[in-house]
């Protein structure tokens, strides 16, 4: 505990790190009253009791637990970051397809990555049109829109609100990103999880104390701390690849070569998808809800409405057989999009650079495919099981749902990578300044090797 607060003072010690940690505390706090400010001509108490009694294990509730509860109060934050996110998702798939932004991606340099960033966000724009015109049909679908406002001054009004209100939080999240601490767009999304935390806390906690279940309820955060710790190992577990390089002689007993830089290695890790596979395969297991809504009637077409709704229940056991198998098959899919063995060859060859026993060049770039191929079995299994998580939690173990969210899933994985990211950049200044860090072992690193950089830009 000595420790603890000797490193707080010495992180507040830091004049940079102090107004850049206080800085995107304040931008955080901004985000967070805007997701309780209203559209005009909504009535929150209304949708909100029409969400509760259709309940929120679907997209909705996802998109609500993303927004930090902003979706089902009809806030200005409703959408929240989540259109930049799906534009940034669309740009990125694309520069695996498209020449163009292939190019702009790995050859232009910064001005491509500028043109880049200027597409994105013309495409969030479009995509904020497109599922704010859907959000204000919701809304109005269920009753919640004060009946003295007319229709189309609320349809006007709402989408601008909306649109406004997705533009200010990606440039918050630009802003937290350039001048503050960690990466805010994914920082916004983290403190919409963790703000209905104390909710889903409180409520299973009464839930148990009615049931005089304390104990049950120790286990269940003793259980929780588990899960925390195993999804950390999972996210920060690497295979290293040894690499040596060829020290040329330049002059007289010297090298061209930095002699601590003879020997490095190529960290691939267990789970270099990261959290994309569970966000595709979660966005697959919502279609069998749409399709069964529009498969109403009787007869045959009911029963086929019934199969579907089946499998859309998130404590069932083909709901969560079927979302473990789609992770495990996006998992190989996006890592093979994203790992690519030729650039770490031509890296190595460029650099004079050999793997130990295997020669340069094809034979380097296979046997790294190798590798990434074997360890990707085991992380995309694991992955799958940190995915099916909260409705093995909500089933078997009688965990509230909106706790057992908290177990696993997309939820769980973004707090694990954002505080990770976040704890090593404040190590990188603490480190720099000649302070002891954060941990004293472990993997919490401030520095990345050269080959640790390119491998977190493939």
């Amino acid at each position: 505990m000595k420790k603890f607060f000797s490193t707080i003072q010495n992180i507040w010690k830091i004049d940079e790190l102090r107004n850049r940690i206080l800085f995107t505390l304040g931008l955080l706090f901004i985000y967070r009253v805007g997701s309780f400010i209203v559209l005009p001509g909504v009535v929150p108490a209304v949708l909100k009791q029409s969400v509760t009694n259709g309940g929120g294990n679907d997209l909705l509730g996802l998109i609500n637990t993303f927004t930090g509860g902003a979706f089902n109060q009809g806030a200005i934050f409703a959408l929240g970051i989540m259109p930049y996110i799906t534009a940034s998702i669309i740009i990125q798939l694309l520069g695996f397809a498209v020449p163009y932004f292939k190019k702009l991606q790995s050859k232009e340099g910064e001005s491509g990555r500028k043109r880049l960033t200027q597409i994105t966000r013309l495409l969030t724009i479009a995509i904020t049109l497109v599922q704010g015109g859907a959000y204000l049909t919701y809304i109005d679908s269920q009753g919640a829109v004060d009946p003295n406002v007319g229709s189309g001054l609320f349809y006007f009004a709402g989408l601008i609100i909306l649109s406004a209100g997705t533009i200010f939080a990606m440039w918050l999240g630009e802003k937290i990103t350039d001048r503050g601490i960690g990466n805010g767009v994914s920082l916004l999304i983290t403190v919409g999880i963790i703000a209905s935390l104390p909710l889903a806390f409180t409520a299973e906690f009464t839930r148990r104390a009615n049931e005089g279940g304390f104990f049950v309820f120790a286990i269940e955060l003793a259980a929780l701390f588990a899960v925390v710790m195993v999804t950390v190992l999972i996210v920060q577990g690497i295979r290293k690849i040894p690499v040596q390089y060829v020290q040329r002689m330049v002059g007289r007993g010297s090298t061209d070569i930095n002699p601590s830089a003879a020997s490095d290695s190529i960290p691939i890790k267990v789970i270099a998808a990261g959290v994309m596979p569970i966000i595709f395969a979660q966005a697959l297991m919502f279609l069998p809800s749409t399709l069964a809504q529009g498969l109403g009637g009787d007869g045959g077409v009911l029963q086929g409405a019934e199969w579907l709704n089946s499998i859309t229940d998130p404590t069932s056991f083909w709901y969560n057989f079927l979302q473990f198998l789609l992770v495990v098959i996006f998992t190989y899919v996006y890592t093979a999009l994203i790992v690519d063995p030729q650039q770490y060859s031509e890296y190595l060859k460029s650099r004079n650079g050999f793997i130990p026993g295997v020669k340069p060049g094809k034979p380097t770039a296979d046997f790294i495919d190798t590798v990434t191929t074997r360890i990707t079995l085991p992380g995309s299994i694991a992955l799958g099981l940190i995915a099916i998580l909260p409705g093995i939690a909500s089933s078997l173990l009688g965990i509230d749902f909106s706790f057992a969210l908290f177990f696993g899933g997309t939820s769980l994985l973004i707090m694990v990578a954002v505080v990770l990211d976040t704890l090593q950049q404040i190590e990188s200044y603490l480190l720099m300044r000649r302070y002891d860090g954060l941990v004293k072992s472990g993997r919490v690193q401030g520095k990345q090797s050269t080959m640790q950089q390119i491998g977190s830009t493939i």
